[in-house]
């Protein structure tokens, strides 16, 4: 199925991440559930020592580099990834600086800073804050740990994939956030490697959503950074992009778009319904559920995975986007 990924490299990244990440729930969804007319599981990254999926990537890549002797790291991140570096950086007694852009909210920049990692605040986009990173690897011999376009995070995330088959051996569907393609790439290999029948589904916002419109292009495309709820999705593939692209184009069987108010009502379903604080990230798979975009699972074989990536929303803007919309009902939502 890949010429890049084994499912050796998976079972090597769990054996490496074990004791430092966490094998996370996947609970039923008994509102979801009534929604879809189909089971309805979540599988709760949030709970990681991070706050997201991102640590399982970032802790198999920077263990990697610690075998060969690496003992300073670089990265560039919206928010989570390089908190997982961070995190996995001083795990492991090794030197870390986050490369960020101005657009990335300061809960998740002091985040990284708490942790003990260098942040450098670099232009407007992610692309801005990858260039300085890559400068300081040619410049001052830092290694370089990509935030998804790299086979040992994409590998790490698969254990993700990994851990919801042997859960759930009947999964039929597993709907994955989409956005570098790290995440989506290593879920889809893991699962597919599985059973090929299951159906993988990414959800990006609408605004800059540069996976979906590189897949589109049919081919790695620059698209301008916004802002928006989904921040953690925010940023480029790379116009070089080595392995996500190809993955995901090769995995995937839709991909959906959602506006900003359906990822508002994803983020408040999650708090009033779940007992969850999520990202807008993170609530692109239950808005998708919600809007009716899902509805082919009533007639699958099998039950639903919404894997919830991460819980590193501002939680100023958790209260205010809570407060604003009125308590939610199923009874609308369930044509």
């Amino acid at each position: 199925m890949s010429a890049v990924l084994s499912l050796a490299d998976v079972y090597r990244a769990r054996r490496r991440i074990e004791g430092r990440v966490l094998r996370t729930p996947l609970i039923e969804s008994p509102s979801l559930s009534a929604i879809a007319g189909a089971p309805v599981f979540l599988k709760l990254e949030t709970v990681q020592p991070t706050g997201s999926f991102k640590l399982r990537g970032a802790t198999n890549a920077l263990a990697q580099l610690v075998e060969q002797g690496c003992r300073k790291v670089v990265t560039a991140s919206t928010g989570n990834h390089g908190r997982a570096v961070a995190h996995a950086a001083r795990a492991l007694g090794i030197e870390a600086t986050v490369c960020m852009s101005a657009l990335v909210p300061g809960n998740k920049v002091e985040a990284v800073r708490a942790l003990g990692a260098q942040v450098r605040i670099v232009g407007k986009s992610q692309d801005d804050a990858e260039h300085e990173a890559l400068r300081l690897v040619r410049e001052e011999g830092f290694a370089y740990v990509p935030p998804f376009d790299d086979l040992n995070v994409i590998a790490g995330q698969a254990t993700i994939g990994l851990e919801i088959v042997e859960a759930l051996p009947d999964v039929a569907h597993i709907v994955v956030p989409l956005s570098g393609g790290g995440l989506f790439a290593g879920v889809a290999f893991a699962a597919r490697s599985a059973n090929r029948a299951i159906r993988m589904t990414g959800v990006t916002m609408a605004r800059g959503a540069a996976m979906h419109a590189s897949l589109a292009a049919g081919r790695p495309v620059l698209v301008e950074e916004l802002d928006t709820l989904a921040d953690s999705l925010g940023g480029g593939i790379g116009l070089e992009n080595r392995y996500t692209y190809r993955l995901t184009r090769d995995l995937i069987d839709n991909t959906l778009l959602l506006d900003e108010d359906s990822i508002a009502r994803g983020i408040v379903h999650a708090y009033q319904h779940e007992r969850l604080v999520v990202e807008g990230a993170a609530a692109v798979g239950i808005a998708a559920l919600l809007d009716g975009l899902l509805h082919d699972t009533r007639v699958e074989r099998g039950p639903l995975v919404i894997i919830v990536t991460g819980a590193n929303i501002d939680i100023d803007l958790h209260r205010r986007i809570v407060s604003a919309m009125p308590a939610q009902s199923h009874s609308h939502q369930s044509s």
